[in-house]
């Protein structure tokens, strides 16, 4: 297939694009490459597909891949050009779009509010009406466990109330999904939402709270435990999260066009609630290092625990994720070294 993926220099993004071609697919990439954290890190996924710096730098020109010649291509657009976005579907023919990008980051929503409308709220709508005006088979997009808010009965079900966001990204996010459901009602448009539950991995999100503690720890530096240690995430491993992502793409949509199944929506995540004290004690344990502590209270907008009921994932694709915390922090450390010359 032809797909679009959104966001491919980021975290979810690279990886799925990573994997999308791998598997024999055509893959179209779009990003910004904004700042919000360290673009050098942005710019080297894009280098692991085969897009040099000075191509992927460049706004609006198309780069083409050396890895990947005859599949990958990557463009430097806002999602909120709206120009820029229609042409991008009227030149293109996508068959499947797969939509990761977002300006991500819970406390950062409290800074800067307007990134949030602009590449959330307006930039998702021009992905979604170019999906519908240009027939794409099936849209699928990223949501987030912040749309649980601080719902108190666990695990979360897609079935669960989340009119309570506490956050303006849990905002946006929310509203991805009704505008959504919206275009699958009127349209007929495939839409399906992926709730994401706290993804970990290689290649991760320097804000991510993981990734602040390695750095800490590897620097001697405290690292800083919110709620005073007493939160719990349902961390999901990064090839479980695309795994999920590329048996929903590859999805035959066909028989939801015009259906009251047009419109679906799932959580991914590992079906646990892990103590943070327990995640940050197996990065010790990795590095060998105790980490000096400064405790601290909960931040705004933070949640105390999130945990996906997978169900639903288990009864249409068959597939929960499955990697365990150890292995994954193992091959999050091994990254890390390698990354930063620390081997």
């Amino acid at each position: 297939m032809n797909i679009l993926v959104t966001g491919a220099a980021g975290f979810i993004g690279y990886h799925t694009a990573l994997s999308l071609l791998q598997k024999g697919h055509q893959v179209y990439g779009i990003d910004n490459i904004n700042d919000y954290y360290d673009t050098n890190l942005k710019f080297d996924r894009l280098a692991e597909l085969g897009i040099k710096f000075t191509d992927a730098e460049i706004w609006g020109q198309e780069a083409l891949s050396e890895r990947f010649p005859s599949t990958f291509k990557f463009i430097r657009h806002n999602l909120e050009d709206s120009e820029a976005i229609d042409k991008l579907f009227k030149d293109q023919s996508f068959d499947v779009v797969c939509h990761l990008a977002a300006q991500a980051g819970v406390r950062y929503s409290l800074e800067n509010p307007r990134a949030y409308i602009d590449s959330n709220i307006t930039g998702f709508f021009n992905i979604l009406n170019n999906a519908h005006i240009y027939k794409v088979k099936h849209l699928v997009y990223a949501s987030s466990s912040s749309v649980y808010g601080n719902n108190k009965e666990v695990p979360f079900k897609t079935t669960d109330r989340v009119d309570h966001p506490i956050s303006l990204y849990a905002a946006t996010k929310k509203s991805n999904e009704l505008m959504a459901h919206t275009y699958s009602h009127l349209y007929g448009l495939p839409t399906t939402g992926l709730r994401f539950f706290t993804v970990y991995g290689p290649w991760g999100r320097p804000d991510m709270a993981y990734f602040l503690f390695m750095d800490a720890i590897i620097h001697g530096r405290p690292i800083k435990v919110f709620n005073y240690g007493k939160m719990e995430r349902d961390f999901t491993y990064i090839e479980d999260i695309v795994e999920g992502v590329v048996r929903v793409l590859e999805e035959d949509c066909a028989d939801r066009i015009s259906s009251t199944d047009s419109y679906k929506l799932y959580n991914i995540g590992n079906n646990s609630s892990i103590k943070l004290t327990d995640f940050i004690e197996e990065i010790e344990r990795n590095l060998g290092i105790v980490a000096a502590k400064e405790l601290r209270p909960i931040q705004p907008g933070d949640v105390e625990r999130t945990w996906a009921n997978v169900d639903d994932l288990i009864a249409d694709y068959n597939y929960a994720p499955s990697t365990k915390l150890a292995e994954g922090i193992k091959n999050f450390v091994s990254w890390y070294k390698q990354y930063n010359d620390l081997n």
